[in-house]
């Protein structure tokens, strides 16, 4: 589907807007440096999942770095970055009654889902062509 979709658009002339949401610099690295040939990228850093604040804070600092990082080498579109609020309460909503449930489970789940409707709200927003996640490649989920 991808392809086809980076075809249409090469093909039109084109460089459509996605919004990525990422759930840390590690996972996003790769995504990042294939999809910016294509892509005008807008990173969504959202992770209520991380329960101390300072782990929190650390993780969004590195996504910014490797962006800026990246954008310092101009090899191909800019990357901006949004940084999602801090919301551990929307995470301990969605998972109460799911705390026994092992690593990849239900809670996972859930998780996933808080995260993406947040970023499909924020793509809308945005008026983005298309969003998507690091989540589908991160060898951990």
């Amino acid at each position: 589907m991808c392809m086809a979709v980076i075809r249409q658009q090469t093909a039109a002339g084109r460089v459509p807007t996605l919004l990525l949401h990422s759930c840390c610099a590690p996972c996003s690295s790769a995504t990042l440096e294939w999809l910016s040939q294509y892509f005008q990228i807008t990173v969504f850093y959202y992770n209520p999942n991380i329960s101390m604040e300072e782990e929190y804070r650390k993780r969004v600092a590195e996504q910014k770095r490797l962006i800026a990082a990246y954008n310092a080498q101009n090899l191909y579109y800019p990357i901006d970055v949004i940084e999602g609020d801090y919301e551990t309460e929307a995470f301990y909503q969605i998972a109460k009654g799911l705390e026994q449930c092992h690593e990849g489970g239900e809670r996972c789940f859930a998780c996933y889902e808080l995260r993406l409707r947040k970023t499909a709200q924020l793509a809308a927003d945005m008026g983005a062509d298309y969003f998507t996640t690091t989540l589908t490649i991160s060898p951990l989920k």
